[in-house]
């Protein structure tokens, strides 16, 4: 009896794992509403996550025939190189980008400063800032020496660029970096750093409706029904906030801590089964969060863990602790592979990518079975039916 229900688990959690894929796809998958205006917020740190959200949303923008992009920036700043792609992203976009900085009281400091200059148009609030691009170390202190010279200069290059190419102050921006210079609203329209003030989304669209753009490849492009357009709130989904959450470095940390911990309990009391699968797990998200693996790498190892868990459950025995481990890593490995995928998600690409998952397991499983039915448990002339 005890065997049975062994095996019935396992079954349970496959199909509980097959509900819970499904969801997470529908739930990442966003509106594809043609001739829509998509809305972004670009709130908190810039870093990879809010990279991979920005080009996600203008890609799916594109696709979908979308009108224009409006970007709604809050940030504090955060990484230079994950900066420089998103203003590449928002400049080389194939349709209308706007940035708004707001609500009131938000700001645009730091790496934020030169997503907000790279759009088309670019606005803000009431009560909102810009500027203070000066680079600093992460630890919040100054690059010291001839190597914050060197990336002073760089970004200084590279903000006047910026704001060149979009026929703004370049002057104003190589202040920003150099002296760290901030602007207030009316300051910063006053010193052609953006265009104009919006209370809102739906006062800077009625603002810009009519203009004419021009993208990079010299397309003009007019805003034409903007005002009044199907708004699309593209927001980051399941992935990326997790993604962001274990790309926090606190959060990254314990999870390396975590892992090495249970490794090592399990070296030195073998058999707890539980800290070693729990070690594993948290080992491979902590390597996620820092970079060492990039996000489809760190897809294929849950992948391949969680059916090397599910395969020893069903032939060791783990009183469930391998199958739940082994459904919980093909979980993260499979909402990581949708996550990376494509944005035009639909519920059967969701359901073949799953049955394919699942088709792995069974064929491995049964692989499995059929080795050790033939080695263990095949019938001899001299001893009968074998046994572990």
């Amino acid at each position: 009896m005890e065997g049975r229900l062994q095996h019935v688990r396992p079954r349970r959690l496959l199909i509980a794992l097959a509900l819970l894929i499904a969801g997470i796809g529908v739930a990442c998958a966003p509106d594809d509403s043609p001739l829509a205006v998509h809305v972004l917020t670009a709130d908190g740190t810039v870093n990879g996550v809010m990279e991979r959200y920005i080009e996600r949303g203008i890609e799916h923008a594109e696709e979908n025939q979308g009108l224009a992009v409006v970007v709604r920036i809050d940030t504090p700043g955060g990484s230079i190189d994950s900066m420089k792609r998103i203003v590449g992203h928002i400049e080389a976009a194939q349709l209308p980008v706007i940035t708004w900085v707001g609500p009131a009281g938000a700001q645009a400091a730091s790496a934020g400063t030169f997503i907000a200059m790279s759009a088309n148009i670019a606005a803000m609030a009431p009560n909102t800032t810009i500027g203070a691009a000066t680079p600093i170390q992460a630890t919040g202190e100054d690059i010291p020496g001839a190597l914050g010279e060197k990336v002073e200069n760089d970004t200084v290059a590279f903000a006047r660029g910026v704001a060149e190419l979009r026929g703004r102050n370049a002057d104003w921006a190589e202040d920003a970096v150099r002296d760290a210079v901030s602007a207030s609203t009316s300051d910063a329209i006053a010193q052609n750093v953006v265009d104009l003030e919006a209370v809102d989304i739906n006062d800077l669209l009625e603002a810009v409706e009519g203009q004419t753009v021009t993208l990079l490849d010299g397309t003009e492009v007019a805003l034409d029904g903007v005002f009044g357009a199907v708004q699309v709130q593209n927001d980051m989904n399941i992935y990326e906030r997790v993604l962001g959450i274990v790309s926090n470095p606190t959060v990254f940390s314990l999870l390396f801590l975590a892992g090495l911990a249970g490794i090592a309990i399990e070296f030195f009391s073998p058999g707890n089964v539980f800290p070693g699968v729990a070690g594993v797990i948290a080992l491979i998200a902590s390597f996620l969060g820092v970079g060492t693996l990039l996000p489809g790498e760190a897809a294929i190892a849950f992948i391949v863990i969680g059916i090397v868990l599910l395969i020893l459950e069903f032939t060791v025995g783990g009183a469930g602790i391998f199958a739940t481990g082994g459904v919980v890593a093909l979980v993260l490995g499979q909402a990581i592979a949708i996550g990376q995928a494509s944005t035009d998600l639909n519920f059967q690409r969701i359901v073949l990518a799953t049955v394919l998952i699942v088709g792995v397991i069974v064929a491995f499983t049964a692989i499995a079975l059929f080795i050790i039915a033939k080695n263990y448990l095949a019938p001899t002339t001299e001893t009968g039916t074998r046994e572990f």
